[in-house]
């Protein structure tokens, strides 16, 4: 028998503001640069530093050791809330007009408006 995981729902989009809850880079704040959903990963600007040694060649040009961010899990992940500035859980709400709007559940304020 074959069990296959749906895919799982992210809370997390592209330029949204998370903060790092577990890990090297705990407690820092970062900007979402990408979002890697067959990962489940997360890309941070300026957190999760690796060093990649690259060799020389006609595309790239000079070889030489490349520092970039590389992808943090989800689950290590929490979404800053613009209006109470920390940490906090997602929910999602069904409006009126039938648009999906994610909100935070400390305060209430809606995160895609």
């Amino acid at each position: 028998m074959v069990f296959t995981m749906g895919k799982r729902k992210f809370f997390i989009k592209k330029d949204d503001k998370v903060m790092v809850m577990a890990g090297k880079e705990k407690g820092k704040i970062g900007s979402v640069l990408r979002v890697i959903p067959e990962k489940e990963g997360v890309i941070v600007e300026k957190l999760n530093m690796v060093k990649r040694h690259t060799r020389a060649g006609p595309k790239s040009g000079k070889g030489g050791i490349v520092e970039m961010e590389a992808s943090i899990h989800t689950s290590n992940l929490m979404l800053v809330c613009g209006k109470c500035a920390e940490p906090a859980r997602v929910g999602r709400k069904v409006l009126e007009d039938g648009s999906k709007v994610r909100f935070c559940k400390k305060c209430g304020e809606f995160l895609d408006r």
